[in-house]
C-alpha cells in the first residue's frame, strides 16, 4: 500500500445532505462517530477521553479544479487555499477537537463538518 492513501474508517454524523452539514467544525456541536476499521482499533491505545485530536478526512464529491472561488455567503473571489471550503485540488479536511469517549473502535468526537460516512483517514494528537 505504499504510496496510496487508504481510509481507516468512516465518520458517523447527523448530516445526510450538503444543506444541513455546518460551515466549520464546533465543539459544542452534536454528538459524532469515527469508526476505524478492525485492523486499526490497536492504533487508539494511549488515547483516551479529554484528550484533543487532529482527525484527518477526506471530502468526498468536492469540485478538484476550483481554484478560486467566494466564501459562502458571497464576498470577493479569493483562492481556495484562503478558505476552508471542501472544494480543493485534494479535498483533505482536518478538525481538532477534544475526544468525549472511546469504546472498541468508536471515538466520540462533537461537532464535525462533514456528512455522515465521510472516509477517515488518519487521527493524531493535537
Amino acid at each position: 500500500m505504499e504510496g496510496k492513501l487508504i481510509a481507516i474508517g468512516r465518520i458517523e454524523t447527523p448530516y445526510g445532505s450538503l444543506d444541513e452539514c455546518p460551515r466549520n467544525v464546533d465543539p459544542d456541536g452534536p454528538p459524532c462517530e469515527l469508526i476505524l476499521d478492525p485492523p486499526y482499533e490497536k492504533a487508539l491505545e494511549g488515547l483516551g477521553p479529554g484528550d484533543r485530536v487532529l482527525i484527518l478526512y477526506w471530502f468526498e464529491g468536492a469540485d478538484r479544479s476550483r481554484l478560486t472561488q467566494h466564501r459562502h455567503g458571497g464576498g470577493p473571489l479569493r483562492g481556495t487555499f484562503a478558505l476552508r471550503s471542501p472544494h480543493r485540488p485534494n479535498p483533505i479536511a482536518a478538525a481538532a477537537l477534544p475526544i468525549v469517549s472511546i469504546e472498541g473502535n468508536r471515538i466520540v468526537v462533537r461537532g464535525m463538518d462533514c456528512l455522515d460516512g465521510t472516509p477517515l483517514l488518519d487521527i493524531k494528537p493535537a
